[in-house]
């Protein structure tokens, strides 16, 4: 849910317009998301916020997620608008912003019907250290099969996401790599079944990643026996392998 602005919003922000962004981050085994709790109401959310008046929407939740990770080159991915009349709930809204110490009258802007743009990104699970807003106590990894009750519309989007990741896996590891920087494949099997949510058979997921194009191979990894060393691999230039 969109963050706290000042008393000034409605000339400082668009006025009904704010995104959502599910973040996914692979922690080597399971595929994550970052979660938001508010203050003193133990209630979750996705991280998001609003969009200036002078600011691209891009630009807006890319500002807002660096404040939230750090990280200042992250792909984002729309994946659907979300606009229903039973997201707007302005009593939490107003519950919200007393349980952190503010007057509900001083921000009316932030209580009235909200549309929200939803995005989707891949981030490096082990590059963040995750940072709550003002509204917030904190902003955590939850395993995607595990996560806590979430406010407005937001398990909606965190489905919706998904399913739109699952029909864009490859470009998007190719954008945004969650891996270290080389990897075997059985490295890349493991990140794939994270996001597809089920085992895949290991000859047939070599052949169709080593017939892709979007690999590029490198030398082998030699940790024990040499007849064992797997080759390491990376993936193209972004640019390359449009």
């Amino acid at each position: 849910m969109p963050q706290s602005g000042p008393p000034t919003f409605v000339d400082d922000y668009l006025p009904h317009l704010a995104y959502d962004c599910v973040v996914f981050g692979f922690s080597g085994e399971r595929l994550k998301i970052l979660i938001l709790e508010y203050h003193n109401t133990g209630w979750f959310a996705l991280p998001g916020g609003f969009i200036g008046r002078n600011e691209d929407l891009n630009e807006a939740v890319k500002k807002g997620l660096e404040k939230r990770t750090g990280l200042t080159d992250i792909h984002l991915e729309q994946f659907h608008t979300f606009g229903s009349l039973a997201r707007y709930r302005p009593d939490t809204m107003r519950e919200i912003l007393r349980a952190s110490g503010h007057n509900p009258q001083h921000f009316p802007g932030l209580q009235d019907r909200f549309i929200s743009v939803g995005h989707y990104a891949l981030i490096n699970y082990h590059h963040v250290t995750p940072k709550p807003d003002k509204l917030s106590d904190s902003l955590e990894w939850y395993p995607v099969d595990e996560l806590p009750p979430l406010l407005f519309d937001h398990e909606e989007m965190v489905q919706r996401a998904l399913v739109a990741l699952r029909k864009n896996v490859d470009a998007m590891l190719v954008g945004v790599n969650m891996l270290p920087e080389r990897f075997t494949i059985k490295e890349l099997q493991r990140v794939h079944e994270a996001i597809l949510g089920e085992k895949l058979n290991r000859a047939s997921f070599q052949r169709r990643m080593l017939s892709s194009g979007i690999l590029v191979r490198h030398e082998k990894r030699y940790s024990g026996g040499a007849h064992k060393a797997p080759y390491v691999y990376s993936f193209v230039e972004r640019g390359d392998a449009d």
